[in-house]
């Protein structure tokens, strides 16, 4: 069974940056491929960016070039860079374990908020 524990969401003025980080435990097949998903007030869930287990990553469009994926195998833990924030960017950030071949979502974190002041 996975378990995920997101930190580091919080308050930041646009064009700061944070850190989120996700803690994982569980099966290694099931933490080989993982991403970071968001939603905002009266919005859907969307993807964010994510890692597979060749160390392949995608990132939406409207986070290319500002959010960084990556993972520390050794503390298990997936970590989301977020740089040039913007007011957009404010939502409910989820860690996710994926399925490797149908990408689709084994489990959630609780989810950290992060919210962008103009």
């Amino acid at each position: 069974q996975v378990q995920l524990v997101e930190s580091g969401g919080g308050s930041v003025q646009a064009g700061g940056s944070l850190r989120l980080s996700c803690a994982y435990s569980g099966y290694t097949y099931s933490t080989n491929c993982m991403g970071w998903f968001r939603q905002a007030p009266g919005k859907e869930r969307e993807r964010v960016a994510t890692l597979d287990s060749f160390s392949n990553r995608r990132y939406a469009d409207s986070v290319k070039g500002r959010f960084a994926i990556s993972r520390d195998n050794a503390k298990r833990t997936l970590y989301l860079q977020m740089n040039s924030l913007k007011p957009d960017d404010t939502a409910m950030y989820y860690c996710a374990a994926r399925d490797c071949y149908s990408g689709s979502v084994r489990a959630w974190g609780q989810g950290a908020q992060v919210t962008v002041s103009s």
